[in-house]
């Protein structure tokens, strides 16, 4: 495992630090540091959407945007660790992304996978600047963790055309209030296993027959959605694979998904540890000297140090141009639990007090309150506990395959509700 910087690398930094610096909006750096956390943008100051699209843009200008994806369709053309580095030095300005995580970390590789070229130098240069917000059209309601369960069909148009007729619903879709356009993944085949009778499509949001419905989550956002599809007509030139080869190309995306989850959500050891440290007991003592507080806190810290070498060493896979396998599940496992545990760990020690969520007369600004309320959905977006479980156990420790009683049953034939 290497931890050093090459002397090619050491050069990128400095010259990223130094552009970041020059061009970064340092008027909005406290509140970010301060009031964001999973899934919220917490500015307040100016409109948040605005402001993020203003700073992806200055990125592409200057070759920043998307860093690994090719010049011509709007990236970098960067290596895999002169990505990493502009992560490292990004900072709190990487919160300003987080409208367009789903497309630059998911939506775009899959189309980079399995879209022709004119299709991916149509869309993926307005993906990477910002000027177009992609969601990935995925879960619904009785299909999240067994996501080849889903029901949402697409049936070619009885009119000749070639096009698909779409009609189902998806839920705990991303943005998809701000989104242009978004990944379509709909059964085409009922009559095959689940597995294999479904096909992937790239739709227009703005397209007839599209209806988004916000959800108000217990945080106060409304970042997830409904959407609802009633006789959407999608062209076939819109689709990703061969029909059938939905679960193939969502493979692609799952596998970007849970390494961009897992590779930008901190473990919030280091706000606890701060937090403990300016605390005190009711007999005035510091907290920090509390053994069963200590106790708490080296445990986090064994967590956090295992991952970031775990991280080091995908890192340094990244630096021999290796390319990572599914051990990136495990980042996002342990940080999804560990920032939820600490959030209400945090809330513990503040006492009646921790009901407060007001930034303004919460202590530590409500930051806590606000993982709290939201860590509960990281343990289930983008792969649940149970599913990344046995990934990690199937192919990064070579474990059994989990029992399936529906493998190579019809979709058709498997008994359901209804």
């Amino acid at each position: 495992m290497n931890f050093e910087d090459s002397p090619e690398e050491a050069a990128f930094r400095i010259k990223v630090r130094g552009w970041i610096e020059a061009n970064a909006p340092k008027h909005l750096e406290d509140e970010l540091r301060r009031t964001s956390t999973i899934g919220r943008l917490g500015i307040t100051s100016e409109d948040p959407i605005a402001a993020s699209k203003s700073w992806q843009a200055r990125k592409a200008a200057a070759g920043y945007a998307c860093l690994q994806w090719p010049v011509e369709f709007g990236g970098g053309g960067f290596s895999p660790m002169e990505r990493v580095i502009w992560q490292q030095e990004e900072g709190p300005y990487a919160q300003l992304s987080l409208m367009f995580s789903i497309g630059h970390g998911m939506c775009g590789p899959t189309l980079m996978a399995w879209a022709p070229n004119e299709v991916n130098r149509r869309y993926l240069p307005p993906m990477a600047t910002g000027g177009e917000v992609w969601c990935q059209l995925f879960s619904e309601p009785a299909a999240g963790s067994d996501l080849a369960g889903l029901r949402t069909r697409a049936e070619p148009a009885s009119d000749g055309s070639g096009d698909w007729i779409v009609n189902g619903q998806k839920i705990w879709t991303s943005f998809a209030q701000n989104a242009q356009f978004g990944l379509l993944l709909a059964r085409t085949d009922p009559s095959v296993p689940k597995h294999k009778g479904l096909t992937m499509f790239f739709i227009d949001m703005r397209s007839p027959g599209v209806e988004v419905r916000p959800i108000k989550q217990a945080n106060g956002q409304s970042t997830f959605n409904e959407v609802f599809f009633t006789d959407l007509r999608v062209p076939d030139a819109q689709r990703l694979g061969g029909v059938g080869q939905g679960w193939e190309v969502s493979i692609t995306t799952l596998m970007n998904e849970r390494a961009t989850i897992g590779a930008n959500i901190s473990t919030s050891f280091e706000q606890i540890f701060d937090f403990v440290c300016g605390l005190e007991t009711p007999l005035g003592s510091p907290m920090i000297e509390d053994r069963a507080v200590r106790s708490r806190l080296a445990g986090w810290a064994a967590r956090a140090s295992g991952l970031k070498y775990s991280s080091m060493r995908s890192i340094s896979a990244l630096s021999r141009g290796e390319t990572p396998g599914p051990e990136s599940s495990i980042g996002k496992l342990v940080i999804a639990s560990m920032r939820q545990e600490i959030a209400s760990f945090a809330l513990d020690l503040q006492g009646p007090a921790g009901i407060l969520d007001d930034p303004d007369t919460a202590a530590a600004r409500g930051w806590f309150q606000a993982n709290l309320l939201r860590s509960p959905a990281m343990r289930i977006e983008g792969g649940s506990d149970e599913i990344l479980r046995n990934i990690i156990g199937e192919r990064v420790l070579g474990l059994p395959a989990d029992i399936r009683v529906d493998k190579n049953v019809p979709f058709n034939e498997i008994p359901g509700r209804g």
